[in-house]
């Protein structure tokens, strides 16, 4: 049986820590379905064709990374494409918090679907969507928090 993990976000942008955090999870998995989610409590910055390019772009040179939409729950999302773990990564403790409510609930609807954290690496502890978004919104220069291949400014 092939491991199979979803690693769901928005990637809006995909910066260097959700980057860091599939290539680390690829000795894990034999596959990792980057799942770019609509979230209806947040409004995107960037477009689902954008955000999708990025990631087939940053992970073009690894055919393990299969990216995906995601609409819906995750659990349901892993139970059609016979994922049997969610990948999330955690840069701190309110990250921790958050994601173990979401895993508790999850495990609840689906006992077989295990949440698997990796904690980022330090130099990454710090990048956050959101500040990215803001830091973008500013004119700010975000290029030492995203991968080459994302170009925010296109």
């Amino acid at each position: 049986m092939n491991r199979i993990a979803v690693f769901p976000g928005s990637f809006d942008p995909l910066t260097k820590g959700h980057e860091e955090i599939v290539r680390r999870a690829l000795p894990l998995f034999d596959t990792v379905i980057v799942a770019i989610g609509r979230n209806t409590s947040k409004s995107s910055m960037f477009t689902i064709e954008q955000r999708k390019q990025w990631l087939v772009d940053t992970f073009r040179s690894e055919p393990r990374v299969v990216v995906m939409e995601l609409e819906g729950l995750t659990v349901d999302f892993c139970r059609q494409h016979q994922a049997q773990f969610i990948l999330r990564g955690i840069r701190n403790g309110a990250d921790f918090e958050y994601e173990q409510s979401i895993a508790q609930m999850n495990k609840a609807m689906h006992p077989a679907i295990e949440t698997v954290l990796l904690f980022s690496d330090p130099s990454m502890s710090a990048i956050n969507s959101t500040i990215v978004r803001e830091i973008i919104k500013n004119k700010g220069d975000v290029s030492q928090f995203l991968p080459s291949s994302v170009d925010v400014y296109a």
